[in-house]
């Protein structure tokens, strides 16, 4: 038993990315591979951002990573996006639950990451992106 006060800092979200609600009720629940992320790109704040693109790893299937075009581990697939921040562990070996938008609108100008004409063409029929 913790008698002790403890405080907890929580990161703001933005998900000014998001073109509509449409897809946001039916999000995928996946667990992030955090070794396949680089800090400074991806939490520098301590957070995954929401609406970083992710593909998933062939080798773990149900584990996900940052979507990479030049990746061969699986990630050269776009597949869906981070819906919400979720915070990252201290450690590179502990992969944290997520929630993955995996059909709507997406502002391709409002991502954290880029996404490029082939991550686009991997997602089209789901994701329109405005």
């Amino acid at each position: 038993m913790i008698l002790g006060q403890t405080t907890e800092m929580f990161g703001s979200d933005d998900q000014s990315w998001l073109g509509s609600a449409h897809g946001t009720d039916s999000t995928e629940t996946i667990s992030l591979d955090t070794s396949a992320f680089t800090k400074a790109t991806h939490y520098p704040d301590g957070y995954f951002k929401s609406g970083i693109p992710l593909g998933e790893i062939t080798a773990t299937p149900g584990k996900y990573g940052p979507y990479d075009n030049a990746a061969v581990d699986g990630r050269a697939t776009l597949v869906g996006f981070l819906y919400a921040a979720v915070k990252a562990p201290d450690v590179t070996t502990i992969d944290p639950s997520a929630a993955m938008l995996t059909h709507g609108k997406v502002r391709a100008s409002r991502l954290p990451v880029a996404v490029d004409a082939a991550g686009k063409t991997d997602v089209a029929g789901t994701i329109r992106f405005v």
